[in-house]
């Protein structure tokens, strides 16, 4: 899988849920749509590695190889700089609208510069070597201010990490470091007892337009020529693939769970000193060919014409045979001949023979190094096979999965004498020379190209175990279909040509090392892989390699827009799926005047004027117009806390009830729902609102103006939004929880018309003030009552006198105690009570509440006591604002029955008072 199948995004590719939103839904909904705002970029990366050996004065050469391209010969193997203006190579790589791919850098600019190196410091201390302790900054300091003095200008740093002696810096052209983002680096230590710094990687993940991910690997494995030291080697860098954890990736504010790992990348540079070395060879013999080589004195029939003194003066010799020399060396290959190469037939070839057609000479085409016994390359390509890093990956034992190395025309780059071109190690050791320094590289398909191949090797194994146990691979199986002679058949096998077969065709290109995959062209091109052999400050050569990647970035405007319409698309679908409740208010006509501040177009209940202990009610229609089924209930009103923190009682004059009516039966019989009701799609429900004050405590702040009679009910959905439905009422004031000093400053005409009077003049109800002027002694209310309760005791003792089956109640505390009331039900006494109060509160005689016509003869009595029982409570509830005793009262009364009564009640009255 190359870069664009597999981005950085984490997200699952599963259908997205749109009736639900967060972060990641609504990220997993935009990475749906990916193809829509990814597009191909091109990059080009230069990689460079260097062991600089802890030699002074390697810093002011760094800006010679890696930045210039300087210390580059031909004669030594080095390939020279890469054209810029060469046919492109990447295929495959245009965006989906048919356009080239986006180049943020210019075509020829490097957008990334990776350097890695190794032994930039002296270690010796055994502190030094402990990554948690080593903290000397002074090689970072020298080598980044040597590095950004030979940048191009804005090249910003985007990775500076060490580890004991090895070094990595990354920077990136201006155009690229904005797409950069998450990057994460860890060292991994692998030196003695596997956790010293000496030897070790600095491993570093990168993303690249929120979609690729890179992996830069910096390494300084275990040195040494023995078998024993390219275990640990091996061991070193399993160990470095295993540990290496990088930060969880983090897109559009939405992380992984899991750290990535080595592994998990889409292109990949492994580089360092990996200390691979050539076994089996004698050390003399390869430094004696490649000094030959360096010399010109290889090639004995060329001697005289390459032949120089000193490989460190005078123009590089040339290794590879040119144009003007080709006449010289005699015949060439017959099989570079383009005529034979075509597979034409000698009647073709008389077809086309004309004078007007200047074939070219085979002569004029130059040999291919690699078939030229001669060459420096044919005898690099001789120890090639001796390399212990190409054997290993050769035989899957490490850097197996899909790495890729690019040719190698390039003398060894290890070891040298310092301050010499050409010349190896000339100490007591005489170290062999050896390819230490390399760079490999692989995409995300070489890895999966890997797997798949292991995949079908370990599935033919297991079908081979399986046959043999089955005994199918035994001599003389009885279930074989076919048999086959060597002697008696194949004689009649067809004669014509076949191909010419390569026993090397089918080699796994990844076993040596040499090139990548044919599938990765149209991701990754190798331009330059070469050492600078006329960089002389180390034992080692510097190396540089130059890639040119297509990878899969985000274009940030389109995926704003992409963005945008998701979330409008997943806002519209919580919508559609969240349950939804449609309200519809019964309307009624009121004479107040309406509250401006309440739109017309929001659902709310008005219950107009309300009395004390008369109940108003409202009616909701509750529909389900959504497509799911709907559950809600009204919220209670939370409990309010002092300032001390004890709980303050609320008084409720609002009750809520969901109700239905059952099918076929009464409309007027309604089932209670309870407090919590379900609808399913299309269903409507009816919400019975009830409005009561039946507390004196609450009637008395109603009359003072100290609250209002203004709430705001919410029915919650689950699952859906809250609704919320104001409900207000105005209050009717009344002569419950007045004070007596209030009472008698009201004139004639009731409580009810005096107090809205003087809200008119304030603007808002109030108790009345205590500067008016006193109409009476005693509340005009408090006679009202003894008169009807006097008029209604003489009723009751008639029909006694008359009736024999009427019988005065003796009952302990009748008819004051409510326990001993006479009253059919509570709805019946509740509604004398409130048709009493309403009687004094507007100043008619409370006997005209009553039902005029007079009750049947055998209840008589029974109604006269109903009547007496509501009076008396009424009475009652005066007595707990007036605070008078009334059973002094009507004791004191009773005393003066042979006095005018009028006169009576007014004497005892203003005497309790």
């Amino acid at each position: 899988m190359g870069a664009s199948d597999q981005p950085a995004e984490s997200a699952s590719d599963d259908p997205v849920d749109l009736s639900t939103t967060n972060p990641y839904s609504l990220h997993r909904a935009v990475r749906a749509r990916r193809s829509e705002y990814v597009r191909t970029h091109r990059l080009r990366i230069k990689v460079g590695t260097w062991n600089v050996a802890a030699c002074p004065g390697t810093d002011k050469d760094l800006a010679r190889w890696f930045i210039d391209g300087e210390g580059l010969d031909p004669a030594l193997g080095s390939t020279g700089p890469p054209d810029n203006t060469r046919e492109e190579t990447l295929r495959g790589g245009n965006n989906e609208d048919g356009g080239d791919p986006i180049q943020l850098a210019p075509n020829d600019k490097i957008g990334l510069y990776v350097l890695g190196l190794q032994e930039v410091n002296v270690l010796t201390a055994p502190g030094q070597y402990m990554t948690w302790i080593y903290a000397d900054t002074s090689a970072i300091d020298r080598w980044k201010a040597a590095l950004e003095a030979a940048l191009p200008d804005d090249y910003q740093l985007i990775v500076l990490e060490q580890l004991a002696g090895m070094l990595m810096l990354v920077y990136a052209a201006p155009e690229v470091a904005t797409t950069i983002s998450n990057t994460s680096s860890v060292n991994v230590p692998t030196g003695a007892l596997g956790y010293l710094g000496n030897k070790g990687a600095i491993c570093t993940r990168i993303i690249l337009g929120e979609t690729t991910q890179l992996l830069f690997v910096n390494c300084h494995l275990a040195s040494g020529v023995e078998d024993y030291y390219s275990q640990r080697r091996m061991d070193q860098a399993r160990q470095i693939m295993t540990q290496a954890r990088f930060a969880p990736i983090s897109i559009a504010g939405v992380s992984e769970d899991e750290q990535s790992r080595i592994g998990d990348e889409d292109f990949a540079f492994w580089f360092g000193d990996l200390n691979s070395r050539l076994d089996r060879l004698p050390g003399d013999d390869i430094r004696r060919l490649l000094m030959l080589h360096t010399r010109g004195e290889y090639d004995v029939s060329k001697a005289r014409e390459l032949r120089r003194e000193s490989s460190l003066e005078g123009e590089p010799i040339v290794v590879h045979r040119t144009s003007e020399s080709s006449d010289e060396s005699g015949n060439s290959d017959s099989s570079k001949d383009p005529s034979k190469s075509t597979g034409d037939s000698p009647a073709d070839t008389s077809a086309t023979d004309d004078d007007s057609i200047d074939l070219p000479d085979p002569d004029e085409f130059a040999p291919d190094p690699h078939e030229d016994p001669a060459s420096l390359q044919a005898t690099l390509d001789s120890l090639m096979p001796h390399d212990q890093l190409l054997r290993v990956m050769k035989d899957g034992k490490m850097f197996d999965e899909g790495w890729c190395e690019g040719p190698i025309t390039f003398l060894p780059t290890y070891k040298y004498d310092v301050g010499t071109v050409a010349l190896f190690d000339s100490s007591e050791k005489r170290r062999p020379p050896s390819w230490c320094d390399r760079v490999l590289y692989r995409t995300r398909k070489d890895i999966e190209e890997h797997r798949r191949k292991a995949k079908e090797a370990e599935e033919a194994r297991k079908k081979d175990e399986e046959m043999k146990a089955r005994g199918m691979d035994e001599e003389g199986d009885d279930d074989v279909l076919f048999s086959y002679d060597p002697d008696k058949d194949g004689d009649d096998q067809p004669t014509t040509a076949s191909p010419d077969y390569d026993e090397y065709d089918d080699a796994d290109d990844g076993g040596n090392g040499q090139t990548s995959a044919p599938g990765d062209a149209d991701r990754i091109h190798l331009e330059l892989y070469t050492s600078h052999q006329r960089i002389t400050s180390s034992d080692h050569k510097p190396l540089t390699s130059i890639f040119t990647i297509d990878y899969d970035a985000v274009v940030p405007e389109l995926k704003a827009k992409v963005h945008t319409e998701v979330a409008r698309e997943l806002d519209r679908a919580e919508n559609e799926g969240r349950p939804g409740i449609t309200i519809v208010v019964d309307r009624r006509d009121f004479d107040h005047a309406k509250d401006s501040a309440i739109s017309e177009s929001t659902p709310h209940v008005d219950f107009g004027e309300v009395r004390f202990l008369e109940k108003e009610t409202a009616a909701l229609t509750l529909a389900n117009t959504g497509r799911v089924a709907a559950k809600f209930s009204f919220v209670e009103k939370p409990t309010a806390e002092d300032s001390e923190g004890e709980a303050l009682i609320q008084k409720q004059w609002i009750t809520m009830s969901f109700v239905r009516s059952e099918p076929g039966g009464d409309a007027s019989e309604l089932v209670d729902l309870g407090d919590e009701v379900t609808l399913e799609p299309g269903e409507t429900v009816n919400a019975f609102l009830e409005a009561l004050i039946d507390d004196v405590s609450l009637a008395r702040m109603l009359n003072e103006g100290q609250t209002m009679l203004e709430e705001v009910l919410v029915l919650r959905v689950a699952d859906g939004r809250d609704h919320f439905i104001p409900v207000r009422a105005s209050w009717a004031p009344t002569c419950i929880g007045r004070s007596v000093d209030e009472l008698i400053r009201v004139p004639d005409g009731g409580i009810r018309s005096f107090a809205k009077s003087l809200s008119e003049k304030k603007g808002r109800l109030g108790a009345i003030p205590y500067d008016l002027p006193a109409h009476r002694p005693a509340p005009k209310e408090l006679f009202q009552l003894t008169d009807a309760l006097e008029i209604l005791t003489q009723r009751a003792l008639a029909d006694t006198q008359m009736l024999e089956d009427c019988v005065i109640p003796s009952d302990p505390g009748w008819p004051f105690d409510v326990a001993t009331c006479k009253s059919t039900t509570s709805s019946t006494r509740t509604t004398h009570i409130a048709a009493i109060i309403a009687a004094l509160d507007q100043d008619y005689p409370i006997t005209t509440v009553f039902t005029p016509k007079p009750p049947p003869r055998a209840s008589r009595s029974s109604r006269w006591f109903e009547r007496m029982d509501s009076v008396a409570l009424v009475l009652g509830l005066e007595e707990q604002d007036l605070r008078i005793d009334l059973n002094l009262f009507f004791r004191g009364f009773a005393q003066h029955r042979g006095r005018n009564p009028a006169s009576a009640r007014e004497e005892l009255v203003m005497k309790l008072l």
